[in-house]
Formats: C-alpha cells, structure tokens, sequence
C-alpha cells in the first residue's frame, strides 16, 4: 500500500531567523488581506476565506519565538470537493532553521496528501503563497497575498461599462492547471504578459493604467484597465488598434477549479462578423494556448512565435 505524503517544501532567504518568524505571523500580509481574528499569539483564532470556495476556521497551537509555529484547521468548508471537510483536524506547520547569513523554513501541511480531492489545487496554492509571497515577505517587506475581497468588488463595480446586446462577442473557455494567482499575474503584469502575448509589453496592474503591446515595428494595441478583481476577474477597453477593435471591451474571468482555474474570456462589442472578427477570434486561441504553456510550464508561445 502507498504511503501517504503529507505535503510539504522548503524555502532558504538571506534572512534572519527573527524575521522569518515575524513575517510567518503576519498572515495577512502573505496569505490573505481576508483574514478575520489575531494571528500573532499561542491560541489565537482566525478565520480565512477566499469568496464562497474556501473557508476555514485556523487555532495557533505552537508559538516557539523565531523556531516553529503550528496552526490547526478546526473547521473546513470547500466547495469543490465531495468531501467539503478535507483539511479539518489537519496542521500546518511552519519549522524555522538559521544558519549562518541565511534561514531555511520547511513548511508541512500535515493531513494534506496526494490521495485527497483537494490536493493538486492546495499543492499549487500553497507553493505559491510559500514560495513566491512569503519570500517576498520576508526578503522585501512586502508579499502577494489575496487582496480583501470588498475592494477588489467595489473598484470593479465603478468601472464596469455595460455591454452593448446588440454587438457580436469572441468567447474562449479553457482550464490551465495552475491556481488562479498565476493565471491572474500572467495577465496583469508585464512581465507574465510579455511571457504569452507579446514581449513588447508596457504594462502595470492599476486601474486607469493604459497598457501598450507592440506587434512588430509598426503596429500596437493600447488597453485601458477598467476593471480589476484579484485573482477573479481583468477588464480592458482598447483605446488603440485597428479600427474595429478601438472600444471593444476584453474580459478575462478566473475561476478555481479542482485541477486549476477555468479561464472564460470574452471580447464584446465587435459592430460585425467580419474577416477581422474571425481572424481575431483564430488568434486568441493561439495566444490562450500560448497561457496555458505559460502557466504550466514557464514558457509560452508569445508573438510572433504564437502560431508555429
């Protein structure tokens, strides 16, 4: 019989054992911004939910000042799972070790296995937040984590621009199998744009922000921001392109899914199905197959290279 790995991994920082430790018990500042309750003493409780999907109710059960902290899951609701309890009355368990001039923190979700429903999505999530927004954390002051979910709506809601019925739209569905985090930075930095679309890219994840991708040496797309939703939803209006694209909305919907995130992208406001219109449409399947690369294997397919 198969034994069953907890998972686990370990990150190494030019850092000190103190801050590590700090930045471990500052939850909202790698995990979520959606954290409710303490999270910096022995026998704090705290709540973590990220929308209607994940919610879990977290206690501190071991507080060992710039060595080991241990969280336990007392309640645990997904809703993508048959059993929507998977993490309950498991532990999460942050070790410190420093050495000379550098810390190692090996990180163990112990109760969190290969075999559960869960784990391919846990797996890349906690890789993520562990690898990428704590390190972050703690090498720089500043991690990645969920931004609180009523900012993200509201910013949305005042820039929402109601869609015409009566244009035609480009619609596109796939599932990259990665969590939505990476999906979400892919397309909001420029660096993760750059990485699928095109590598002339000028862009900055800010509402207003106008982003400029170059296609060659004579010809460039400008996208306006309109609406950003964390790790859910990326909305521009083209400003400038060919002509049929100048005002047409594209929007990039993210939703976690068991193996990942399923992308919904559409593109409206298009006055006609036009030779541009199929054109476009055939491209923008290349480019998402591109992302999907991108994602899941750290190189894409970006222009020109994107229909060989």
């Amino acid at each position: 019989m198969m034994k069953k790995e907890d998972f686990k991994m370990s990150i190494t920082v030019d850092a000190g054992a103190q801050r590590v430790f700090e930045a471990i018990n500052n939850v909202r500042g790698w995990w979520s911004q959606n954290i409710e309750g303490p999270t910096a003493a022995l026998h704090d409780e705290f709540i973590y939910h990220y929308q209607d999907v994940h919610r879990c109710r977290i206690r501190i059960e071991t507080m060992e000042t710039d060595r080991k902290v241990v969280w336990r899951v007392l309640e645990n609701y997904f809703k993508f799972t048959q059993d929507e309890r998977e993490w309950t009355n498991s532990s999460i368990i942050f070790d410190i070790v420093e050495d000379v001039g550098t810390t190692t923190l090996h990180f163990i979700h112990r109760g969190l296995n290969s075999q559960m429903e869960c784990y391919k999505v846990c797996h890349d999530a906690w890789t993520y937040y562990i690898a990428d927004s704590l390190r972050q954390l703690i090498l720089t002051g500043m991690g990645q984590p969920t931004p609180k979910e009523e900012i993200a709506l509201d910013a949305m809601e005042e820039n929402r621009i109601p869609h015409d019925p009566g244009t035609k739209s480009i619609y596109h569905r796939l599932l990259i199998e990665t969590p939505v985090e990476t999906v979400y930075k892919a397309l909001t930095t420029a660096e993760g744009l750059a990485g699928w679309w095109t590598p002339d890219t000028k862009a900055k994840p800010e509402i207003g922000a106008i982003l400029r991708f170059g296609f060659g040496p004579s010809y460039f797309k400008n996208m306006e921001v309109i609406s950003l939703k964390p790790y859910s939803r990326v909305e521009w209006r083209c400003v400038k392109a060919f002509e049929e694209w100048i005002g047409t909305t594209l929007t990039f919907e993210l939703e976690p899914q068991q193996k990942g995130c399923m992308l919904l992208f559409h593109h409206d406001g298009w006055t006609n199905y036009s030779a541009e219109f199929a054109s476009c449409s055939f491209d923008w399947a290349l480019f998402f197959r591109s992302l999907k690369f991108f994602c899941e294997k750290g190189k894409g397919f970006p222009y020109p290279e994107f229909n060989v």
